[in-house]
């Protein structure tokens, strides 16, 4: 992937789940990343010696409740554009290391602050994660079918969605503030606001009487048009034939053109029972066969796949989305720029791995670059 970002230097302070994956991010699209990793590794599962969201970073371990590790961090970040932390709010303060203490070292800093509830509000600095966030939010609502419990895919909605690439957004746009004005800024992303953020979409349609606040009762959770479907042999299909165009080469598909009922796309009371005649239909045949029957169309019709899956799947090979490095399944950088595919992901480092070259930069007065 081309390095876009390669003249951005971010500082990640060690944290779990959104913040790190922004910074991966970044260092995907070819940001400095320097992550501060702490001297001993937590106990949390994923945050052993080497972690994959910390591909193409660097890596110094420092003990910040240190008094020199805290200087040489300040070194850092006069050098710095950004700072990602994903801590409770006044954590970073309690270490000496809130906004305004870094701002004082780098006045163009862009200190971006990532937390589930925000850095104000009665819940602020309650414990929390992805699900307890969206539930809130209103996020979750839609999250599966009528009739069953709201779960979405494990946090993708929260954590990452409406945390880490609404972060990201926030960071660039204050680089680019802070490149033109040479004045930072105070990032608040919150996983509250940003996945209420994305459901402005549905609140378009809901405006539009397209969708209803009862769960099941709206254009895209509650036909039988647009769902899953499990096959004869335990596998699954996606059909989302929205618009009537596609809706007919689906029921030409399985020649089910001309049945009255099938036939009343947008009838909300058919919904149910055409469910259940689908249901039946698809439990007969294995995926394959349906996939097969499909193969080719605008029927909008295709597999639900594991990621072990997905790595075979020929559209994805193709465009190279998944890859194994050292064992490790892991999905390349996106988006692409310029019809470029992306390069194989690099290495994680291991905790500390370049704290002897980072410092030794710093003393000799580099950029650590």
């Amino acid at each position: 992937m081309p390095h876009m970002l390669s003249d951005v230097r971010i500082i990640e302070i060690e944290a779990l789940g959104p913040a790190p994956f922004a910074a991966m991010l970044l260092a995907d699209l070819g940001a400095d990343v320097i992550t501060v990793h702490r001297k001993t590794a937590s106990d949390v599962p994923g945050k052993g010696e080497s972690n994959l969201l910390d591909r193409g970073k660097r890596s110094i371990a420092l003990d910040l409740k240190a008094p020199e590790d805290v200087s040489a961090l300040k070194a850092l970040l006069k050098t710095a554009d950004g700072l990602i932390e994903g801590f409770r709010p006044g954590v970073m303060e309690r270490l000496g290391l809130g906004p305004d203490e870094c701002l004082a070292v780098q006045p163009r800093l862009v200190y971006g602050r990532m937390t589930g509830w925000g850095q104000d509000g009665p819940k602020a600095r309650e414990a929390g994660h992805d699900l307890n966030y969206i539930g809130l939010s209103g996020a979750l609502w839609y999250a599966s079918p009528a009739g069953t419990a709201p779960f979405p895919p494990p946090t993708l909605v929260g954590d990452i969605g409406g945390g880490a690439l609404y972060l990201v957004i926030g960071m660039l746009s204050a680089l680019l503030k802070a490149r033109t004005t040479g004045q930072g800024t105070v990032v608040d992303a919150a996983i509250v606001d940003g996945s209420a953020h994305m459901m402005n979409l549905l609140m378009s349609l809901r405006a539009a009487g397209s969708f209803n606040t009862e769960r099941g009762h709206s254009l895209l959770d509650g036909p039988h048009w647009s769902r899953t479907y499990q096959c004869g042999d335990g596998l699954y299909l996606s059909v989302q034939c929205l618009e009537p165009k596609f809706y007919r080469i689906f029921l030409e598909r399985l020649e089910l053109e001309g049945d009255s009922a099938f036939e009343q796309q947008f009838e909300e009371a058919l919904w149910p029972d055409l469910g259940s005649k689908l249901a039946t239909l698809f439990g007969s045949q294995p995926r394959a066969h349906w996939l097969a029957l499909f193969d080719g169309s605008d029927a909008c019709v295709g597999p639900v796949l594991s990621p072990d899956e997905a790595v075979t799947d020929p559209h994805m090979a193709a465009r190279g989305v998944w890859q194994d490095v050292d064992g490790r399944l892991q999905a390349a950088a996106a988006p692409r720029f310029d019809g470029k595919k992306p390069a194989p992901a690099p290495e994680s480092p291991y905790r500390g791995q370049h704290t002897d070259e980072i410092l030794a930069e710093l003393r000799g007065g580099a950029s650590a670059r």
